[in-house]
């Protein structure tokens, strides 16, 4: 048995209402561009709209004339989507609030989770999303999953509750000394003054 590797997200199709509502809220409320548009293949009654959330990737909508939007919450059982988190810079993330609050969109307020700000509204159909900013940069070389990681392990070995910034800043040393080479036989940390 040998398993399937997967190397990233393709895209996410969700169910929409109406073409309009989507294109509204994706590009018009998300600022992601409207790049594609066709029937649904498989149900060509329905429409399916592609739109680029930043990195090249896609989430596209499932669209028809006869579904309208209802703004109740999507159901959170079993084997359900319970939210879709896309990623802000933190210039973004601290106009965020302010942004929603001029639509009369509801939020929860800035959430800290440790290693990244958050901040959770709904969508026109119920589905939450959420914007999220990390509080970090990795390293040149590295991807943001392999500073997790690291912090993860420092803060298990600690016995930390959750990953914090000092568990960051820890990993993006760990990783710095670890994949640049230094003419320094000893990198510890010194006083110069």
């Amino acid at each position: 048995m040998r398993k399937i590797q997967a190397q990233g997200v393709h895209h996410i199709t969700l169910m929409g209402a109406d073409r309009q509502t989507s294109i509204d809220f994706w590009e018009g409320v998300l600022g992601m561009p409207f790049i594609f548009d066709q029937p649904n293949l498989d149900d060509p009654n329905q429409g399916h709209l592609y739109f680029d959330p930043g990195d090249g990737r896609l989430i596209t909508i499932f669209t028809s004339e006869d579904r309208k939007p209802d703004p109740a919450r999507t159901p959170t059982d079993v084997g359900c989507v319970h939210h879709i988190a896309f990623n802000v810079s933190m210039a973004s993330f601290r106009q965020v609030e302010k942004r929603l609050e001029a639509r009369g969109i509801a939020h929860s307020g800035p959430k800290d989770r440790g290693f990244m700000d958050s901040i959770y509204f709904k969508d026109p159909l119920g589905l939450l999303i959420e914007l999220a900013c990390y509080r970090f940069e990795p390293p040149e070389g590295c991807r943001h999953a392999d500073v997790m990681i690291e912090a993860h392990r420092i803060r298990v070995a600690r016995g930390d509750y959750n990953i914090q910034e000092e568990h960051l800043a820890d990993a993006i040393e760990l990783l710095v000394a670890r994949g640049q080479q230094s003419l320094s036989e000893d990198r510890g940390a010194r006083n110069p003054y």
